[in-house]
């Protein structure tokens, strides 16, 4: 083994080890106990399961949801004890709240694409993180780190992507750039789309709902530095450090599928494979 390849597994170890960190933290994939959608009239107050508090949207335009609570429900936002009512800025406002309901109990609220607005709550001692036991991996395989082509495309592309719990419905994302290359005599043309500043490549493969999470994987790319700025350049595609979406932890996320050409035929046996409960079973 060449002191490159040790190098290499020596930092795939450390990422995965900040993988488990990361997916066991209190506001980490394990712990997302609720997504609650809070819509309609804002003169109308919501309960969220789970946790205290009534909750109201706020109008067109306004970051956030609106709480009113009592002193006797514990609640904290900013670090300040709500007696009455205060609004709960959005995780798109220029300054977000945190909220927390107790000494395990936390929540923030998030904005979709339509600007309505949820509360997330996350339980540092949830069921998920107390039955998780490890993230199955495969072991380092070299010939899936990958040479690809990355063209960008001038305006870049808007493609449809379905969501696991949108019924079919499709969510505008624009493709940057085309990423092609050949492996073992086979052509591959993908497409990872912009997400929240960064580059997603959403895959599955022959391995999927078999050895591996049924509705895929996720890896992030970092285009390589180009010369003569926005022309033809390339990007490593480490299918390594191909990741589980956080719907593999929690069934509170609402994860992309991949796009068609995304769902490769060939099994990729490289990256994470699945969450594994303390017995070495499947978490879900």
């Amino acid at each position: 083994m060449t002191d490159l390849i040790q190098d290499v597994r020596a930092q795939l170890d450390s990422y995965r080890e900040a993988r488990r960190r990361f997916v066991t933290g209190a506001q980490g994939n394990l712990a997302l106990v609720n997504t609650e959608w809070i819509v309609g009239d804002p003169s109308e107050g919501q309960r969220a399961f789970g946790v205290p508090g009534l909750w109201f949207p706020l109008p067109a335009g306004e970051s956030g949801l609106r709480l009113e609570a009592a002193a006797g429900d514990g609640i904290r936002v900013d670090g300040v004890l709500v007696d009455g009512s205060v609004v709960v800025a959005g995780q798109d406002a220029e300054r977000p709240s945190e909220v927390r309901f107790s000494d395990t109990v936390t929540g923030y609220v998030i904005a979709s694409e339509e600007d309505t607005y949820a509360l997330r709550v996350w339980d540092a001692e949830s069921e998920g993180n107390r039955e998780f036991g490890s993230i199955e991996a495969f072991d380092f395989d070299p010939d899936w780190v990958v040479q690809a082509a990355f063209t960008p495309i001038e305006g870049g592309r808007a493609i449809g992507v379905e969501h696991l719990k949108d019924n079919g419905v499709t969510r505008e994302r624009v493709v940057p750039a085309e990423i092609t290359f050949t492996k073992d005599g086979i052509d591959f043309s993908l497409t990872a789309f912009e997400d929240n500043g960064n580059l997603l490549l959403v895959y599955s493969d022959a391995t999927s709902g078999d050895s591996t999470y049924g509705v895929g994987r996720f890896m992030k790319l970092v285009p390589d530095a180009r010369q003569g700025g926005s022309g033809p350049g390339t990007v490593t595609l480490d299918f390594n450090r191909a990741y589980l979406p956080p719907c593999a932890f929690s069934y509170h996320f609402n994860c992309p599928m991949p796009p068609l050409e995304n769902r490769l035929r060939v099994p990729v046996e490289a990256g994470e494979k699945n969450v594994l409960n303390t017995s070495g079973g499947l978490l879900h």
